[in-house]
C-alpha cells in the first residue's frame, strides 16, 4: 500500500510546473513558469512582506516564484518598487491570480482512489 505522504508528493508535489502567458492584443509578451506554493514558502514570503498588506504579499509571492523557461528567477527583490510603481496593477494581478489559482481545478478523487488501493 502506498504511503499517504508519497501519494500526495507524486500527485501534488513541487515538481509540477505551471505556466501563464501575459498577452497584449493576442501577442504573448511574457511567459511565466512556477512551481506550486508550499506552506514553507508561504511563511517565508509572509515574513518578507508587510504582514497586513495582501497586495504586498501577492507581489512578493510573484517575485519569489516567477521563473523563465530555463527555471531562472524572472524577478529580484530589488524589482519590487519598480513593479509597484511602473506596471499596470491589472497585469500584475492577472499573474498573481494565475499563480494563486494554479492547481485549484485538480480533482482529489483520483488521489483518494489511489490511497484506498
Amino acid at each position: 500500500m502506498t504511503r499517504a505522504v508519497d501519494l500526495l508528493k507524486n500527485k501534488f508535489g513541487v515538481s509540477q510546473l505551471y505556466k501563464h502567458d501575459v498577452k497584449q492584443n493576442d501577442e504573448i509578451i511574457l511567459t511565466i513558469y512556477w512551481h506550486p506554493l508550499t506552506i514553507a514558502e508561504r511563511e517565508a514570503i509572509q515574513k518578507k512582506s508587510n504582514s497586513d498588506d495582501v497586495n504586498d504579499y501577492a507581489l512578493q509571492m510573484m517575485i519569489e516564484k516567477a521563473l523563465d523557461q530555463e527555471s531562472s528567477k524572472l524577478f529580484q527583490d530589488g524589482d519590487k518598487a519598480s513593479l509597484r510603481r511602473e506596471i499596470e496593477a491589472s497585469v500584475l494581478e492577472e499573474i498573481q491570480l494565475a499563480m494563486i489559482s494554479a492547481g485549484a481545478n485538480k480533482e482529489v478523487k483520483e488521489a483518494k482512489a489511489d490511497l484506498k488501493s
